[in-house]
């Protein structure tokens, strides 16, 4: 029976909040060490003993954050059939693969909130960087290249002003020939999101109602989509490994009554079974993604329920872009008006919904500005 330790679960919380707000494992274990916060095995010396013993009880190693960033016991679930022994021969402790995992949902109380979890899932995909000059952007990982769906890079330096501060394509930063060479400055694109964001949260809180079906109908819509298209592939698969059976049963019968000489049943057979080792995995995948998102319905409550903590935005951390966008994805910019526009589509989490803007040259050039 789990029982929460009432000492050591803000720990947890601080150390999920951290993440949240874009710090990574290392990060968090520099920021614990330096607040001179007990690692585990320190303070479980501490309590069996009531002293601490072990060297360097403020050390924390990044695989211990990382185990704590991936718990679900933290969410009142027990999990069991982590690992496994060949035999009782053999001692040695084998891990097992998360789909051999049983989960016991709701077995004890829980420290960490799904939505906290699910979204510190979400940011351990994509690891962020902490810059130089020892800030973390908002942006990082989360911008990409509306032409070849490349991650677009940071450019900073200490010879770069706030304002020179850009994105750029990173398909186009290692080969030229890969994608167009368009980019975007960090502060325009602050502005604009910050302006996209204020006007979502003004909509829902005027008319929230009407925001919900709308919401509901963008994502119910988008996830049938998906998923009509990848049912349709597992069936054309499935549908392809039976006739490669049915193939391969005929082949070995001409093999046996001497149509076909062994060399050619080799040849022939091998061909078949690549293919068919090749589809079972497609299957296997596609199923994965189907039944993701079969599972993941857009939770349109939950993502009010963060809508609701903000009355109105006016700077941008990461802790705000990761609770509500899911991407952001920058269009080459289009001079043929004569002047700069570029267009940006901001993505909200759950498939929510999808704002796009325009950042024009003339309303966003600092030299223009600042005449």
């Amino acid at each position: 029976m789990w029982v929460i330790d009432e000492e050591t679960a803000p720990i947890v919380r601080r150390i999920y909040q951290l993440c949240i707000e874009g710090c990574g494992p290392s990060r968090i274990a520099k920021i614990l060490a330096n607040d001179k916060i007990l690692k585990p095995t320190a303070y479980m010396d501490l309590k069996a003993n009531g002293r601490v013993t072990v060297e360097k009880p403020y050390r924390w190693a990044q695989k211990t954050i990382v185990g704590i960033l991936e718990k679900a016991e933290y969410l009142g679930h027990t999990v069991n059939f982590k690992t496994h022994q060949k035999s009782y021969k053999c001692p040695k402790t084998i891990k097992n693969s998360k789909e051999k995992w049983v989960v016991f949902e709701n077995t004890h109380e829980a420290i960490i909130s799904q939505q906290d979890f699910d979204l510190v899932q979400e940011l351990r995909k994509n690891k962020r960087k902490i810059q130089k000059c020892g800030e973390i952007n908002p942006f990082s990982g989360m911008v990409y290249c509306a032409d070849c769906g490349a991650k677009m890079y940071l450019c900073r330096s200490k010879s770069l002003s706030n304002e020179q501060e850009h994105l750029k394509c990173s398909a186009y930063a290692k080969d030229v020939n890969d994608c167009s060479a368009h980019y975007i400055r960090t502060s325009v694109l602050t502005k604009i999101v910050i302006s996209e964001l204020n006007k979502l949260l003004e909509t829902v809180h005027t008319s929230e109602d009407e925001f919900i079906k709308v919401a509901m109908e963008n994502s119910i819509q988008s996830q049938e989509s998906e998923l009509k298209k990848a049912k349709k592939l597992v069936k054309q698969y499935e549908k392809r490994v039976a006739e490669l059976d049915k193939l391969f049963t005929r082949l070995y019968e001409d093999n046996v009554s001497g149509k076909i000489s062994d060399e050619r049943f080799e040849m022939m057979s091998k061909g078949y079974e690549d293919e068919q080792a090749e589809l079972k995995i497609k299957i296997s995948e596609l199923s994965s993604v189907i039944e993701v998102k079969e599972q993941k319905s857009a939770d349109t409550s939950q993502f009010l329920e963060i809508v609701r903590k903000y009355t109105e935005i006016t700077e941008l951390s990461p802790e705000i872009m990761h609770e509500l966008i899911e991407r952001i994805v920058v269009h080459a910019p289009d001079k043929s008006s004569g002047y700069r526009v570029q267009q940006i589509d901001i993505y909200y989490r759950f498939n929510i919904a999808v704002s796009t803007a325009i950042a024009d040259r003339r309303k966003y050039d600092k030299k223009r500005k600042a005449a």
